[in-house]
């Protein structure tokens, strides 16, 4: 069995200044390629303490990934601790050093000494090349096993990961194939999903594993499979994977592992189709959601964040008797809301959403939590309302989140 370990460095995630988005990463990428995490570890940029936890967790894993502690200033004293640790020198890098140079003349920036010592390197590593930055990863093998530093900033981590670093781990310590396949589902929960299941579950061959992966609202299901013949695996995953759809039916909305974004964005792009927004609560949250996904722009024509009434009113022609009657957060609102924005873009489909997030502004009538969305074109319209129990945070993801459940019905 391959064991990893990952070390994150940086005063900043010991303190709470920075959250630690890399060891979660690059646990969910090792545990696809089959690679068991055995511990995640946060250091501060301390010499010993680094030093100490390298050398304990090497002791344990096959593999130890390190984020940090790569970049030009005092405080980032990986590469010499390296040097110590694999009994190597610093020397420059042809290849780095040219990346660096060219990243400060494409930028018209005055070079400095202290940035060109990042192309300083041990002389007993293997170069991962960085196209994002200036930092270079580096791969280190020790008594067959592997050390891979990385810098700390996230989208560098992942650049270099995955152009380099999960190819190169693959091929040095995977020998069996590995296959994936994964559903999403939408509107329950684990617990009644397991339920639904069990029986096919306890069915699985030792060499398939279910994977329950629950967010809020939603459940991807990853099945995994291992062994030699790749024919044969493929033929039992899908013996199994279709079973469970037929299973679940309707709760299942993705047969891939999609996000809702993608899901959304794909199916109208397939099928030539145009939306638009209307947001009151989320903000312009679900927008955002939308065009984060490429070609985006194929199918989102565009929003109106109706935070206030006169918005409503005056742009998406809620009647003000709507409002008066049924208040701001109700389905007739929001009817009204998806056919004015409709009008407005022109559009096949509209969304709208409205609601009370909180911790303030619930009554009597309207809870906290209270989120009405309607989804729709202009021959029928869906609408529902949801109770929502999070923070105010969480209840503005969820009420983005939950228009593909609406979605699914129009």
């Amino acid at each position: 069995m391959i064991k990893a370990t990952i070390i994150t460095i940086g005063d900043e995630l010991l303190i709470g200044q920075t959250i630690d988005t890399n060891s979660a990463w690059i646990a969910q990428q090792l545990n696809i390629l089959g690679i068991d995490v055995l511990r995640r570890v946060a250091v501060g940029d301390n010499y010993d303490d680094i030093y100490t936890a390298i050398d304990d967790e090497f002791a344990k894993a096959n593999l130890l990934i390190l984020t940090g502690g790569l970049g030009p200033t005092a405080d980032d004293i990986t590469k010499p601790l390296l040097c110590r640790y694999f009994n190597s020198k610093l020397v420059v890098n042809k290849q780095v050093e040219d990346r660096i140079m060219s990243i400060f003349q494409k930028r018209n920036l005055p070079m400095l000494e202290r940035n060109l010592k990042q192309a300083e390197v041990p002389d007993n590593c293997e170069i991962l090349p960085n196209s994002a930055g200036t930092a270079a990863g580096m791969w280190f093998e020790k008594d067959d096993k592997v050390l891979i530093a990385l810098p700390g900033v996230p989208h560098e981590m992942k650049t270099i990961m995955q152009e380099h670093g999960l190819i190169k781990i693959a091929h040095t310590f995977i020998s069996e194939t590995i296959l994936h396949k994964t559903m999403l589902t939408a509107g329950v929960g684990e617990s009644f999903i397991a339920e639904k299941i069990a029986d096919i579950e306890q069915e699985l061959p030792p060499y398939i594993k279910l994977a329950y992966l629950p967010e809020y609202g939603m459940v991807r299901l990853r099945l995994t499979a291992k062994g030699q013949d790749e024919v044969a695996l493929y033929s039992a995953l899908n013996k199994y994977f279709n079973a469970i759809i037929n299973r679940l039916g309707m709760i299942v909305i993705a047969h891939e592992d999609l996000t809702m974004p993608q899901l959304v964005v794909r199916e109208l792009i397939q099928r030539k189709k145009t939306i638009a927004l209307a947001e009151s609560c989320t903000g312009g949250l679900l927008g955002h959601l939308l065009t984060q996904e490429p070609g985006a722009s194929a199918a989102f024509i565009g929003s109106v964040v109706a935070y206030s009434n006169e918005i409503k009113t005056n742009i998406l022609k809620v009647k003000a008797s709507t409002i008066q009657t049924y208040g701001v957060v109700s389905e007739p609102t929001v009817r009204e809301m998806v056919h004015g924005i409709l009008q407005e873009y022109q559009t096949d489909y509209g969304i709208a959403i409205s609601g009370v997030l909180g911790p303030g502004g619930g009554t009597d009538r309207v809870q906290v939590g209270t989120v009405c969305i309607a989804v729709g074109n202009n021959e029928r319209k869906f609408t529902k309302t949801f109770k929502f129990d999070k923070d105010r945070t969480l209840n503005k993801d969820l009420a983005a989140k939950w228009h593909s459940y609406c979605c699914g019905n129009c």
